[in-house]
């Protein structure tokens, strides 16, 4: 992949222009985190991890992206509202900007100019590239309501939209009264820093390696380590298959921790109309 092809957007020859508000930000929480070492406690490192899963898997993973994106199952509004939230929580984005990304990645899936993180222009693009540089049609309320009308229509989800950043406060307060700032440090910077790198992986290592289970229109792989790291959404080239499935990892050593959650709240009653894959009855 020549550099061109990162810094050109394809359809009007243009470069793109970094965006330096983002660089900054993305910059300052990775150079924050790597205090850790002075900061260090097993107890702060175990609020990183349950952070990590509580914002990753139930946040990200299954609210994000298997709830709102696709539609894989059902919840009553406010269950739902709730695991929104805490996806809002992961730093990764308000949900009209992650769904409506998601969803043109689905689309459009490694079209150079139309999948945000098209994994034919590299893998630093797909993995973070995509986040430096201004991109209207990516990054903008109007452009995103386009692809996510259904959570536009609601209230709740265009304020969490506008204010998920502002979230982060009162969670650093949280933790810093809880355990003061070992636990700033490693629950919100270390955590965001792992949770992004561990997401992002999806975009470029899951496009790169991994084995094909299904004969899907791109080059999604199943990659077992990313799938360990991302609580079952490793198993990325079942996903691109049958992208509404509620279910990744299909068979049964393709460990999805985020299907043994839905599972649970089937039992429970809290979940309903779960799309299955194909083959299960």
């Amino acid at each position: 992949m020549t550099t061109n092809m990162v810094e050109t957007d394809r359809e009007n020859g243009q470069p793109l222009v970094p965006n330096w508000t983002s660089i900054t930000f993305f910059a300052a929480v990775h150079a924050i985190a790597l205090l850790a070492p002075w900061f260090f406690s097993w107890s702060a490192l175990g609020v990183a991890i349950f952070l990590h899963w509580l914002f990753g898997s139930i946040g990200i993973c299954l609210g994000y992206h298997r709830l709102l994106t696709h539609r894989s199952l059902q919840v009553p509004k406010g269950l739902e509202y709730a695991i929104a939230l805490i996806g809002s929580l992961a730093l990764q984005g308000g949900p009209l900007f992650w769904v409506a990304g998601h969803r043109r990645h689905h689309a459009y899936t490694e079209d150079i100019d139309k999948d945000p993180y098209s994994a034919k222009r590299g893998f630093w693009w797909s993995h973070m590239g995509w986040l430096l540089y201004k991109r209207p049609e990516f990054f903008e309320y109007e452009s995103n309501r386009k692809f996510a009308p259904d959570l536009a229509k609601d209230a709740f989800y265009r304020w969490l939209d506008r204010y998920y950043l502002l979230l982060q406060i009162p969670l650093g307060v949280g933790l810093y009264l809880l355990g003061g700032w070992s636990f700033v440090i490693y629950g919100l910077f270390v955590r965001a820093v792992l949770l992004w790198h561990s997401t992002w992986l999806i975009n470029s290592a899951s496009h790169i390696t991994g084995y094909r289970s299904h004969d899907s229109d791109d080059n999604s792989r199943n990659l077992w380590w990313a799938a360990i790291l991302t609580y079952g959404e490793g198993w990325h080239n079942n996903h691109h298959a049958y992208p509404n499935v509620a279910k990744a990892g299909w068979k049964w050593w393709e460990i999805d921790l985020t299907w043994w959650t839905i599972l649970l709240l089937k039992q429970m009653g809290l979940a309903r109309k779960i799309v299955l894959p194909p083959t299960a009855s």
